[in-house]
């Protein structure tokens, strides 16, 4: 996600102190790597939904939030350009919950619900956060749709951390619903590594499988294009219009799978959507290539 607004932007920002208690990460620099999602044209945010079987009460959510999120500093504090060195820091302020969790009114018996939240996130793609407030904000749904009674979307700047950090923190806020106190576990791969070496032939796949890969890799620099997609725009793709596509699976489908391959649930959903976007890719845009040259022809 991309805006207009650059790095000066957070200049002018007034900061107050926040006094409760919290982790402690004052005055530290941002990584060079969260300063480079606050570059124009870099500009990244990150969005989840999520379904809830059960109508979401703002209440609860918010005094949960207040109690966890809160206290990571990077979740109460402003990125400010500090004047005499130039460089960025992390700058603790107070935080309204209300300026952060949204609901907005919903018509309740609207026609196409799923419609709606597709296109709720869609603008929310399109629209940055101020940059006045720390940068993440959470938006509750109350509208029923297929399969869910309530959605939930959290909206993250980049710079606030990656994709694994994220779902580590947003884990350490749920508690298990069998007991309320509790946090919640995952399962252990006990397996130390993915590679399995069980014959001389493995060894030498492996071999064969890393020096094609290295020659595609080489002949893709200089020789090999890719195809013309939407997924390889020019300068200024980053503002275009997003659409947000869901599709509900059946996880007892996705363990099936899992189980006969000896991978992980992970694998599956990464292997099934590549798999699906590689195969639409190829059946829309290489047949637009072909029709182009047979025209040009």
């Amino acid at each position: 996600m991309s805006s207009a607004k650059g790095l000066n932007t957070l200049t002018q920002i007034k900061t107050t102190i926040n006094d409760g208690p919290r982790l402690k990460e004052e005055d530290q620099p941002l990584s060079p790597m969260s300063r480079l999602f606050h570059e124009p044209g870099s500009n990244v945010y990150i969005i989840t939904m999520m379904g809830c079987k059960t109508k979401i009460n703002p209440a609860v959510v918010k005094q949960n939030l207040v109690h966890s999120l809160l206290r990571h500093p990077r979740f109460s504090s402003l990125q400010v350009v500090n004047k005499e060195t130039g460089s960025f820091i992390w700058v603790p302020t107070n935080v309204n919950i209300d300026n952060h969790v949204i609901v907005p009114k919903i018509e309740p018996n609207i026609a196409f619900p799923d419609k709606f939240v597709d296109d709720y996130i869609s603008n929310l793609s399109r629209s940055p956060i101020e940059s006045s407030k720390p940068l993440w904000d959470l938006h509750l749904l109350d509208i029923k749709t297929t399969n869910d009674e309530g959605t939930g979307v959290f909206r993250f700047h980049h710079s606030l951390g990656d994709g694994l950090s994220l779902m580590t923190l947003f884990l350490a806020c749920t508690r298990k619903s069998s007991d309320p106190d509790a946090l919640p576990t995952l399962p252990v791969y006990k397996e130390s590594s993915y590679i399995k070496f069980s014959t001389v032939g493995s060894v030498l796949e492996m071999f064969w499988n890393s020096f094609v890969s290295v020659v595609m890799f080489v002949f893709t620099v200089f020789f090999l294009k890719d195809t013309e997609t939407p997924l390889k725009g020019p300068l200024g793709v980053e503002n275009r219009p997003r659409r947000f596509v869901r599709k509900s699976v059946n996880l007892s489908d996705i363990k099936v799978v899992k189980k006969v391959m000896d991978v992980t649930l992970n694998d599956v959903v990464l292997g099934v959507t590549q798999a699906g976007l590689s195969r639409y890719l190829n059946r829309r845009y290489n047949t637009i290539t072909l029709l182009e040259s047979l025209r040009k022809s």
